[in-house]
């Protein structure tokens, strides 16, 4: 296995006398939101389990939409406002967060509640969030309704956002993240689950569908919109072989052509969706987390495979890179397996969120054992310590930057912090250490 090599980046991580988090010289942070310490406009804490997170410019800075990944006995749910709460029984949802230019908390607010482990989503074209459950959870218990679904969430516009509906077409599954194409307004879609492990899907509109603000709540809620448009299992082969499992590839730039398989059932109504199709029909990966639009195609990450939960070969972490215009997919970034997580090295594992750099490379959310940091990977495929948690081992999450590149917006999962890093950003070096 080609591991990835490290380089220089912004240079060795300095430790942090707060005790929160360890940056390169130069760059500092300030804490933008916190669970159970800031406050909600409403007047409830700052909820849980921060995760994905979208950032949206405004004319006074930004507002970030915030996902919070709650099942049910986290401390502090999304409160259960009226107008928008999809079930009074769930407790995830979304909050935004109004800052200033400089990265200043302004307020925060409940944006959708009543949803289910929103775990990551995707920014769309026209300026929206999509925030995703990470469950496959029915209605029982305390659960009024299923769950498993997509949800599109305004920044700006409230009104939008009252009376929540689940964008069913997408499929009901345990959803990760999502990427959407700005041409053809295709949704890519990643799935979190094991046994068998997860898909990625691709959504198709159907003709004549136009994107923008609203047009997926009106689909959802046309005639036959719970199956509008066409839900599609990716299926990779190298040649004519079939590609089973995404880590058959160990080799950064090995690439794959791609077809794509109806999916039966979108809304898993008796057997969810991925077991729905037979290994030799689809290609199947442990742990598909983080996906990102840019460079013209969908990035998308699978976290760590192991040969215990029915994966060919084990790694910790991959970085794929899907291309629409030739209809295939390539390996940008693999991690061996860590030999020791609790050690700060350059071992990085599990990576889980991601974003493009507008400095060149991407940004990883570190969601391994051990030690966690945000990673970059340059340009040119070495990896580098953009950031360490030296407050807990809890993962990194939702790293954003603003419009102007200038503040990078990250999530420390629990206790819950909202972060704003700030520094001499520039490209990475791509230098040996």
């Amino acid at each position: 296995m080609a591991a990835t090599r490290a380089s220089f980046g912004y240079g060795p991580l300095v430790p942090d006398p707060a005790g929160i988090l360890a940056l390169p010289k130069g760059f500092s942070y300030k804490i933008v939101a916190q669970a159970g310490v800031t406050v909600l406009e409403s007047g409830q804490p700052t909820p849980d389990d921060t995760d994905g997170t979208g950032t949206f410019a405004s004319p006074t800075g930004a507002t970030l939409v915030n996902n919070h990944e709650i099942g049910g006995s986290e401390a502090f749910g999304v409160p259960p406002l009226p107008g928008l709460t999809y079930d009074p029984g769930a407790r995830g949802g979304t909050t935004n967060i109004d800052v200033d230019a400089e990265g200043n908390r302004i307020r925060e607010y409940v944006s959708l509640a009543g949803t289910h482990n929103n775990c990551a989503g995707g920014i769309t074209p026209w300026g929206t969030w999509l925030t995703c459950e990470e469950t496959e959870a029915r209605a029982g218990g305390k659960l009024q309704k299923n769950h498993g679904y997509v949800f599109e969430v305004d920044p700006f516009d409230r009104q939008a956002n009252q009376s929540p509906v689940p964008l069913k077409f997408l499929g009901r599954y345990a959803h990760e993240a999502v990427a959407v194409d700005p041409q053809t307004f295709a949704i890519y879609e990643t799935e979190d689950a094991s046994g068998p492990n997860g898909l990625y899907f691709r959504w198709t509109p159907p003709a004549g569908f136009s994107g923008g603000r609203g047009s997926l709540r009106t689909l959802a809620n046309s005639p036959g919109g719970d199956t509008a448009g066409t839900l599609q299992a990716m299926s990779a082969y190298l040649g004519s072989k079939h590609i089973p499992d995404l880590s058959m590839a160990t080799e950064p730039g090995t690439r794959y052509k791609v077809q794509w398989v109806d999916v039966p059932d979108r809304d898993a109504a008796a057997t969810s969706v991925r077991k729905q199709l037979a290994d030799d029909q689809v290609t199947r990966s442990r742990k598909l987390e983080g996906a990102w639009w840019a460079d013209g195609g969908a990035y998308f990450v699978a976290s760590y495979a192991r040969e215990s939960d029915g994966s060919v070969n084990e790694h910790d972490g991959q970085v794929w890179f899907y291309d629409p215009a030739t209809e295939s997919i390539t390996l940008k970034t693999i991690f061996g397996v860590n030999p020791d997580p609790d050690v700060d090295a350059d071992n990085y594992d599990g990576p889980d969120n991601i974003t493009v750099s507008p400095y060149g490379g991407v940004i990883l959310a570190e969601d391994g054992d051990g030690v966690s940091h945000l990673v970059g990977i340059t340009a040119q495929g070495k990896a580098y310590g953009l950031a360490r948690n030296e407050l807990n081992d809890s993962e990194f999450a939702g790293p954003t930057f603003s419009a102007d590149g200038k503040i990078l917006y990250v999530g420390i999962q629990s206790p819950g912090h909202v972060l704003a890093i700030t520094g001499p950003w520039g490209r990475p070096s791509n230098a040996d250490i």
